[in-house]
């Protein structure tokens, strides 16, 4: 793979995304169905796109919005919709254009006070702790967000009442139903004007972010953490984990430093990756070059993507962590040190993770599960 000579350097503004521009398309542009490129197509769970290609724009998260309500509804799930975005600029028009459709159906929409950010992994906390002791009127998610990808970008990901990603045929009936709704010229689309939908009283400010904060202390031993002293650094690379980590300090006494609270879509203040792109991508030594030039003022530091839910480790001696060498040994570590957990509960791998968490499994006598 060839590095781009300016891998790791701060962006110039001739590279910055013109904001204005990109909003304007995501309005303006009509996409074309017939081409493969200008469909919805659900890639992990989510649609993802840019406005300027004619890939992410407002008939697309119409569209999508209108079969998710369709899913739902052949599904009985008609309990509340936890929604969160991210800090990408498309993520804003489109929740806009998304609660048109969810309030138009009637779908109780729970969105983050303040109209701020959420990460993925809190939409899933919200919805797993919403259904705990449920067995109907279940809740689900959506979350509008192109992960990590360049400030062009714009994603729409759904999770159902299971919380995590939403399995391929769900995705597959929701996607071809978007693609035939955008096809009819939007006519199966229910829509109410946002000012209307904003002020319903199925649309309701929820926070997010101190219920996340708080059971925190049920899976993490911050008193120890605590007591040690551990001079910790966070950088949310501009991303939707950036009104957590000041509080996570506050409330466990942790020496924990953000060192960027800056949110800007544009995302000026990023190194770029290794092809010469603005990618907020934590696993890239590139994209981390200010995090890990910061290395030697903290015992450990980290950095999320921008729906947080990839983080990258940094430490003293080797600067950026291999992502697969820390998950290898994070299972190693959790497997022995969880009692709660129940003796037959597996270990969960993806296709694309390292194959070393096999061998730790094996090692453990845990059952490996590998999923897509």
């Amino acid at each position: 793979m060839s590095v781009h000579e300016l891998a790791g350097k701060p962006a110039p503004r001739s590279l910055l995304a013109n904001i204005p521009r990109l909003v304007t398309a995501y309005y303006a542009y009509k996409p074309d169905v017939s081409d493969p490129t200008q469909r919805v197509a659900f890639g992990t769970s989510g649609h993802r796109g840019s406005s300027l290609k004619n890939s992410f724009n407002e008939e697309h998260i119409l569209a999508v919005s209108q079969a998710l309500c369709d899913y739902r509804k052949s599904k009985k799930i008609d309990g509340p919709l936890f929604v969160g975005m991210d800090t990408h600029a498309l993520s804003e028009p489109a929740f806009v254009s998304s609660l048109e459709v969810l309030s138009a159906n009637g779908v109780t929409v729970m969105y983050q006070k303040g109209l701020r950010y959420t990460p993925t992994p809190v939409i899933s906390h919200a919805i797993l702790t919403y259904n705990r002791v449920k067995k109907k009127g279940l809740a689900d998610g959506v979350v509008i967000t192109p992960s990590h990808n360049p400030p062009e970008d714009g994603g729409f990901k759904y999770n159902p009442p299971e919380g995590g990603p939403a399995d391929p045929e769900t995705t597959r009936t929701i996607e071809e139903k978007a693609n035939q709704i955008i096809a009819q010229g939007l006519k199966g689309v229910k829509r109410t004007p946002f000012e209307k939908a904003f002020k319903a009283d199925s649309t309701r400010e929820y926070d997010y972010i101190l219920p996340y904060v708080e059971d925190l202390k049920n899976v993490i031993d911050t008193e120890v953490i605590a007591k040690e002293g551990l001079k910790i650094g966070a950088d949310p690379l501009g991303g939707s984990a950036v009104d957590f980590f000041d509080l996570i300090a506050d409330r466990y006494d942790l020496n924990l430093d953000v060192v960027n609270h800056v949110v800007d879509p544009t995302f000026s203040f990023m190194t770029l990756d290794h092809d010469g792109r603005i990618r907020m991508d934590c696993s890239s030594p590139y994209a981390m070059a200010r995090l890990i030039e910061l290395k030697d003022n903290f015992d450990i530091a980290f950095g999320n993507d921008t729906d947080a839910d990839r983080h990258g480790i940094v430490t003293k001696s080797v600067g950026l962590l291999n992502p697969n060498h820390y998950l290898s040994v994070a299972v190693d570590y959790l497997f022995q040190n969880r009692p709660g957990w129940r003796r037959d509960a597996a270990i969960g791998k993806t296709l694309v993770s390292t194959s070393m968490i096999e061998r730790v499994a094996a090692s453990l006598g845990r059952r490996l599960s590998e999923v897509p």
